[in-house]
C-alpha cells in the first residue's frame, strides 16, 4: 500500500551535538570542506550511503553513534571551531563591505526559477540553474548583499532512467521540505507567512516561503503546496518547467509578482535592507516589475508611467538564450485573462502590461507575449552571458531598438564564471594551496607555470580512477534497472580503464547541442575507442526535456552504440545527470568536448570547471570559448558556420573532431617522456590554469555585476526615486513630450569643408542644420558618426563626436563640429540626432533616431 502522504521526521540530538543543525540549516556546507569532513567522521560509511547529503545523514545515524558522538570531547571540539568558523563567515567584512556605501546598492533581489546549489536540494534541472546557485554562493563569499528568490519544486525536476532498449524514462519522487536544509518563513507570532496573487475565477493562489541559507544569502523559495489552495493551485509548484501554458504562467506570476510580495515580508520581518537593485535572471520572473509598478501607483500615487521609469531603473535583465525557441511566450488572450479585469493588479491596465510583452518588430509574432521582450522593456540594463552571446542577443532583440545599428543596441556582456570551491576537487585544492598559496587569496595564478608536472599528473590520475569507479557504480545501477543480471553485467568491472584519455561530454540534449555528433562515422569513432595504442573512452550523460521526443531518441542512438559489445568498455552513458555527476566528470576528466551549434551555446559553463581541475577543452568555438581560446590552452574544432545544409555541416565538423582526437589530442596525451610524463599535454594544462584561472572564476563574474550593472542600476533608482520620485515623475513627462514630437525631427542639410583629398591626423570640419519642431536644443544630441565604409557606403564600426550648438538659421537649428581622420583609407560620416536627458542610461534607450536617409554633402574618399 502506498503511502497518501509523505513527511520527514527528524532526529532528536542530544544538547553537544545540536550545533550539527545549525551546519546542516546553511548550506555553507555545500563548498566547505572542513565541515564536509566533519559530517563525514559522524558515520563515513553512512555518509557514503546517502550521498554526502547531511540532512539524511542525521535523520539516519543511529542513536547510540549520537551519544557516542556526544561524549567525544575531539569531535566536539571540531564542532565548535565549525561552527565558530561559520559564524565569522556570516558577519564578517568581505570584499563588498571594502567597496564603502557610495554607489554600492544596500541589496540585490535575485530572481530565477532554479537553483543549482547542491544535490541534496534538487530544485535545478541544468545551466541556468547551476549559474545561478553559483552567482548567490560567490555572492556570498564576496559579501554581496543579495536576496535570492525562487519557487519550491515538490517534485523538483526529474530522476532519469533508461529502459532496455535505451529510452529515456522520467521519474518525479516527491520531495519533502522538512526532509531538506529549509525553515518557513514566519511572521514574530510564528504563524507562517502566506503570499497570495488573485486568479480571474475570484480565488487567490497562495504560497508559503522555504528560506535557505546560501552562506550569507538567504534564499527565499515559495511553495503553493498548502491548505489554503485547492488541489489545481496547490500543484502550481509541483514541477520544474512542468505542466501546460497555463501552468507555467501561474509558475511565473508566482515567482515574479510572489516573489517581490516574499521579498517585502523577509525585509520586513528580519529588519533587512529592501533591495535598490533587481535582477531578472532571464524572462521566467520578469513580472516582477509588474508588481514593483503596482506598488509605485498604489503607495506613493505614481502614474503607470512614471512608475514604469522608476522601476526600470532599478532592474538588470540578464539573457540566456541565443535562439527564439528558448524563449517563453504566451498567448495574448491568457496574459489578457490573468491581468485584465479583477485578477488585474491595480494601476496596471492589461493594454499597457500587453505592450511590454510585444513582439512589435519587423517579423514578430503579434499574437504571443514575449517574456524575454517584456524583460528587456522593464530592464534599463540588459546583458548576454558571453561575449558572442552579446553579439548574438543584439541581432535576436535589435528590432527593440530599431532606429539604430545592431552594434549600438543596449545589450551588453558579462561571461559566466564558476565556482570553484564547488567545482574544483579537493585534490586540486590542496596542491594548489601547497604549491601556490597565494591562489587562496584570489591571485597569483602564474604561479601554477612552476608547479611539478609529476604532481599534477598524479592528482589527474587520482580524480580519474574516482570517475572510473563511480562510473562502474553508475553502470551496475542502471544495467540493474534495466533489468540486466548479475552474470549479464560481469563486465562492468572492467569497464572504463583510469590510465586510457578520459574525454567527458555532459549537457542537456537539445537538438543544437548534437550529442550524437560524435558518432557521425560508427566506424571512425569505434577505431578511436579500440585503438591498440592511444586509446580513447567517452564518458556522456544527459537529459531530455520529457517533452523533446527528438532530443529522447538521440539518447537512444548513443545507449544503443555505448552497448554494443566490442565498445561498451570504452563508451559508456551514464543517466540521472545532476550536480554530483557533473562535478564527478568535470573533475575526473582529461578533455571536456563540446560541439554545439555555434552560435548557439550561450555560454556553456562545463568546460570552465574542467578546466579549473586541469582539464582541457575541445571545443566548438562557442559561448565562452570563443572568447577564451588560445591555441595552447585546448583545441578548437572547426566550425562550418554559414553553410545551410546541415547534414553536410555535421559531416565536416565531425571529421574535424576525428582528426583532432587522433592526430592531436591522443598524440600529446600519449607522447610520454623518461619519466612517464606527457611533457607537452602538461605544458598545456598549466598553461590553462595560469591563464583561464583568473578569467573563469565566479569571483570575477560578480564583480563584474556589481561595478557595471548592480551600481549604475542602484545609481539611477536612487535619482528616481529622490524627492518623492521627482526624478521618475520628470523623465516621464519628458519622454512623452518627446516621443509626441519626435516625427517632426529632422536632419535637413549636411556639408563639410576642408580638403578635398586629406591626410590622415587632420580633421574634417562638419556643420549640420536641424529641424526640431517644438523640441528644446537640450532635449536632444547632434551627433557626427563616422568611420571606415564598406562597398556599399556603410559605415563599419562607427565612432561618434557630440557636435555644438552653433546658432539659428530660418527656425532651424546649426551645429558644427569637426571629425578627426584617424585611418587612412576609405572614409565616411553622417549626422544624427538622438534624444538626450542626464537620467537616461544611454542615447539609445528611447529606440528613435533621426537621420538623413542620404546624407546630403556627404564626402567618401581615401585618406592618405
Amino acid at each position: 500500500m502506498k503511502a497518501i502522504r509523505r513527511l520527514t521526521v527528524r532526529t532528536v540530538l542530544p544538547q553537544p551535538l545540536r550545533g550539527l543543525e545549525e551546519l546542516v540549516l546553511n548550506l555553507r556546507w555545500s563548498w566547505h570542506h572542513e565541515t564536509l569532513d566533519l559530517f563525514r567522521s559522524v558515520d563515513p560509511g553512512l555518509w557514503e550511503a546517502v550521498r554526502h547529503d547531511p540532512v539524511r545523514l542525521l535523520g539516519e545515524v543511529a542513536p547510540d553513534r549520537l551519544a557516542a558522538l556526544a561524549e567525544d570531547r575531539r569531535f566536539l571540539r571540531r564542532l565548535e571551531a565549525a561552527i565558530g568558523d561559520l559564524r565569522d563567515y556570516l558577519t564578517a567584512p568581505r570584499w563588498y563591505q571594502a567597496l564603502g556605501a557610495d554607489g554600492a546598492p544596500a541589496a540585490i533581489a535575485y530572481f530565477s526559477p532554479e537553483y543549482g546549489i547542491a544535490a541534496a536540494l534538487p530544485q535545478y534541472s541544468g545551466g541556468l540553474g547551476i549559474l545561478a546557485g553559483d552567482h548567490l554562493k560567490t555572492a556570498s563569499d564576496l559579501g554581496v548583499p543579495i536576496i535570492g528568490v525562487g519557487l519550491l519544486y515538490r517534485h523538483g525536476y526529474f530522476s532519469q532512467s533508461l529502459s532496455p532498449d535505451g529510452w529515456q524514462l522520467e521519474h518525479y519522487p516527491a520531495i519533502d521540505p522538512n526532509g531538506l536544509p529549509l525553515t518557513l518563513l514566519r511572521e514574530d507570532g510564528g504563524e507562517p507567512v502566506r503570499i497570495t496573487i488573485g486568479l480571474p475565477d475570484g480565488r487567490d493562489l497562495a504560497a508559503q516561503v522555504w528560506l535557505a541559507r546560501v552562506g550569507r544569502v538567504p534564499l527565499l523559495l515559495l511553495d503553493s503546496d498548502v491548505e489554503d489552495n485547492d488541489r489545481a493551485a496547490r500543484d502550481v509548484t509541483d514541477r520544474l518547467y512542468g505542466g501546460g501554458t497555463d501552468h507555467r504562467l501561474l509558475q511565473e506570476m508566482l515567482l515574479g509578482i510572489g516573489g517581490v510580495r516574499a521579498i517585502r515580508a523577509h525585509c520586513r520581518i528580519n529588519g533587512h535592507p529592501a533591495p535598490e537593485v533587481f535582477h531578472t535572471n532571464e524572462g521566467h520572473a520578469g513580472f516582477l516589475g509588474l508588481e514593483r509598478i503596482r506598488e509605485l501607483v498604489d503607495e506613493h500615487g505614481l502614474s503607470f508611467d512614471e512608475a514604469l521609469e522608476a522601476v526600470r531603473a532599478g532592474t538588470v535583465f540578464t539573457t540566456h538564450t541565443p535562439v527564439p525557441a528558448g524563449i517563453d511566450r504566451f498567448p495574448r488572450e491568457l496574459i489578457h485573462k490573468y491581468f485584465g479585469g479583477p485578477a488585474g493588479l491595480p494601476g496596471v491596465p492589461v493594454e499597457r502590461v500587453l505592450a511590454l510583452g510585444s513582439e512589435t518588430y519587423e517579423d514578430g509574432d503579434r499574437t504571443v507575449f514575449n517574456m524575454a521582450v517584456m524583460g528587456m522593456r522593464l530592464g534599463q540594463r540588459v546583458n548576454g552571458v558571453s561575449r558572442l552571446h552579446g553579439v548574438v542577443s543584439r541581432e535576436m532583440f535589435g528590432g527593440l531598438w530599431g532606429g539604430f545599428d545592431t552594434g549600438e543596441v543596449p545589450i551588453g556582456s558579462i561571461t559566466n564564471g564558476v565556482h570553484a570551491e564547488t567545482w574544483v576537487a579537493r585534490e586540486v585544492m590542496d596542491l594548489a594551496a601547497r604549491e601556490v598559496p597565494a591562489l587562496m587569496d584570489g591571485h597569483g595564478w602564474e604561479g601554477v607555470l612552476g608547479v611539478p608536472g609529476g604532481q599534477i599528473w598524479s592528482v589527474r590520475r587520482v580524480l580519474r580512477e574516482r570517475l572510473v569507479l563511480d562510473a562502474r557504480r553508475r553502470l551496475r545501477e542502471s544495467w540493474r534497472q534495466r533489468g540486466a543480471s548479475e552474470a549479464e553485467m560481469s563486465w562492468i568491472d572492467d569497464a572504463l580503464d583510469p590510465d586510457v584519455l578520459t574525454i567527458g561530454f555532459a549537457r542537456r540534449v537539445p537538438s543544437y547541442k548534437r550529442l550524437t555528433l560524435m558518432m557521425r562515422d560508427p566506424d571512425r569513432l569505434r577505431a578511436l575507442l579500440l585503438d591498440p595504442d592511444r586509446p580513447v573512452q567517452i564518458l556522456i550523460a544527459g537529459k531530455a526535456h520529457p517533452a523533446d521526443e527528438g532530443g529522447k531518441r538521440l539518447i537512444q542512438d548513443i545507449v544503443r552504440f555505448a552497448d554494443a559489445e566490442d565498445v561498451r568498455h570504452r563508451i559508456v552513458f551514464l543517466p540521472d545527470y545532476d550536480m554530483a555527476l557533473g562535478q564527478m566528470l568535470t573533475q575526473g576528466c582529461d578533455v571536456w568536448m563540446n560541439n554545439p551549434l555555434r552560435p548557439l551555446e550561450a555560454c556553456g559553463t562545463s568546460g570552465m570547471k574542467a578546466a579549473l581541475n586541469g582539464g582541457l577543452n575541445l571545443s566548438i568555438r562557442d559561448g565562452w570559448w570563443d572568447e577564451w581560446y588560445d591555441g595552447q590552452n585546448g583545441w578548437a574544432i572547426p566550425s562550418a558556420d554559414g553553410l545551410s545544409d546541415s547534414d553536410r555541416r555535421d559531416t565536416l565538423e565531425a571529421a574535424a573532431l576525428y582528426e583532432l582526437i587522433e592526430d592531436h589530442v591522443a598524440v600529446s596525451f600519449y607522447d610520454r617522456d623518461a619519466a612517464g610524463l606527457p611533457r607537452r599535454w602538461l605544458e598545456m594544462v598549466k598553461h590553462t590554469l595560469a591563464t583561464l584561472g583568473p578569467k573563469v572564476l565566479a569571483t570575477r563574474m560578480v564583480r563584474d555585476y556589481v561595478r557595471d550593472l548592480y551600481a549604475p542600476a542602484a545609481a539611477s533608482a536612487r535619482a528616481m526615486s529622490t524627492g518623492s520620485f521627482a526624478g521618475a515623475r520628470e523623465l516621464a513627462a519628458w519622454k512623452t513630450r518627446v516621443m509626441k514630437a519626435w516625427p517632426a525631427v529632422a536632419v535637413d542639410h549636411v556639408d563639410s569643408t576642408g580638403d578635398e583629398s586629406p591626410h590622415v591626423g587632420e580633421n574634417l570640419n562638419v556643420r549640420a542644420i536641424v529641424n526640431l519642431g517644438v523640441l528644446e536644443p537640450d532635449d536632444v544630441a547632434v551627433e557626427a558618426v563616422y568611420g571606415r565604409v564598406d562597398d556599399t557606403d556603410s559605415i563599419v564600426t562607427p565612432a561618434h563626436v557630440q557636435l555644438t550648438r552653433d546658432g539659428a538659421e530660418n527656425g532651424r537649428v546649426r551645429y558644427t563640429g569637426e571629425i578627426p581622420l584617424d585611418r587612412t583609407g576609405p572614409f565616411g560620416y553622417s549626422v544624427r540626432i538622438v534624444p538626450h536627458h542626464p537620467l537616461l542610461a544611454g542615447t539609445t534607450e528611447l529606440g528613435v533616431v533621426a537621420q538623413p536617409p542620404d546624407p546630403p554633402g556627404m564626402t567618401n574618399g581615401d585618406l592618405r
